[in-house]
């Protein structure tokens, strides 16, 4: 596993680093953020930085509700782009078969079965450099007909232009998913057929058209602890702060450049969770591929953190993602609601014989056998 054990602070350090780290209020909304006071929060104890993280996750959302979206891929492989990390990229045999363009019936059977399964927005992704001007107008299609199911749009196509943005936005695009996914100096050892600036300038047509910005990173592909850092700086620093962040950790699919890349450790990718919520107060922190692999007390921290949204479904583009009726067992035992659903006025409204059987029965299927230990009540 990928380690970075922060520095040591005495208790009077931590707490002058948090008031000095993020200003006088923990939803002032800043655009100037340093390296140094970024590593001030990762240097806290855990416990510190997560009760600070959690702090201004109150002060902005309801601490008790997540965020559920559902992404199909709706163009898959033979993509031209070199990113190391991808399974789609045409550079890599990973398998994975080159697919047309689905068709908008499949779109919308997909989205009304996410609608029903509780998401409330529907991503769409296509690989592709840029959208194909063959296939653009489909697209557009698209995103009305999702839309007239009442719920959000989200789609990412590559990079964009100006006039590609603007007729996203006339056909009724909510958000655009385009990720910097790592720091600009770590950026071309992972991808060298687009520069950091060409993603820069498509974040600036999408916002430039009113659209919401959909824009994370990658954690995991061998980069350094600054590069981890500097990736959440640049984000923060945006001229205007993605409205949804996604945190990524990175899946080593086979065949990628990235196959062998160890394991990122849990306690990081927490951190990295907890330092967004931070310094990116009003946006949505999502928890979104490598979810598989985490644990249910991995996610479950990971919440408690600042990650407010998840991908909710079985694929996540062409990789696997965790069952949603694991999902919402989790959210209940957790005591969390999906946004946009029935609120309840008490979330856990079983009687305490019902939990015990819960938590018995919990206990009983997570139990391994261990046979350096006998149990001495058979």
């Amino acid at each position: 596993m990928q380690h970075s054990a922060p520095l040591s602070n005495s208790n009077s350090e931590n707490n002058s680093d948090v008031n000095r780290a993020t200003g006088s209020s923990a939803s002032d909304i800043r655009h100037d953020w340093q390296l140094t006071e970024i590593k001030e929060l990762y240097r806290l104890s855990l416990n510190d930085l997560l009760f600070k993280a959690q702090t201004v996750h109150r002060q902005n959302f309801d601490q008790n509700t997540v965020q559920t979206s559902t992404l199909m891929s709706i163009k898959t492989g033979a993509c031209p782009e070199d990113c190391k990390y991808c399974p789609q990229s045409g550079h890599y045999n990973t398998g994975l078969s080159k697919e047309q363009l689905v068709a908008i019936d499949e779109v919308i059977k997909s989205a009304k079965a996410a609608k029903r399964t509780g998401a409330t927005r529907f991503c769409m992704g296509a690989a592709w450099r840029s959208p194909r001007g063959k296939d653009f107008p489909a697209v557009l299609e698209m995103i009305k007909a999702v839309k007239a199911l009442d719920m959000e749009t989200c789609v990412t196509l590559g990079m964009l232009n100006d006039d590609q943005a603007e007729q996203l936005k006339n056909a009724g695009l909510d958000y655009y998913n385009h990720n910097l996914d790592t720091s600009a100096e770590y950026y071309s050892e992972i991808i060298t057929t687009r520069t950091y600036q060409d993603r820069l300038d498509t974040l600036q047509s999408v916002r430039g058209a009113g659209i919401k910005v959909c824009a994370g990173g990658i954690l995991g592909m061998g980069e350094t602890l600054n590069d981890r850092l500097n990736l959440i700086r640049e984000l923060a620093n945006l001229p205007e702060h993605p409205q949804s962040v996604p945190i990524n950790q990175l899946i080593a699919v086979k065949g990628t450049p990235l196959e062998d890349a160890r394991e990122l450790d849990p306690f990081e990718f927490i951190r990295m969770i907890a330092i967004a919520r931070i310094v990116m107060p009003k946006s949505y922190v999502r928890l979104s591929a490598g979810r598989e692999s985490m644990s249910d007390e991995m996610q479950a921290m990971c919440f408690f953190a600042g990650a407010n949204s998840i991908f909710y479904g079985e694929k996540l583009l062409t990789t696997e993602n965790p069952d949603m009726n694991h999902d919402l067992k989790l959210f209940e035992r957790l005591g969390i609601e999906p946004e946009g659903g029935t609120p309840k006025t008490n979330p856990c409204p079983r009687t305490l014989a019902e939990e015990q059987a819960k938590i018995d029965a919990a206990a009983q299927n997570a139990k391994p056998e261990n046979k350096m230990f006998y149990d001495a009540a058979k």
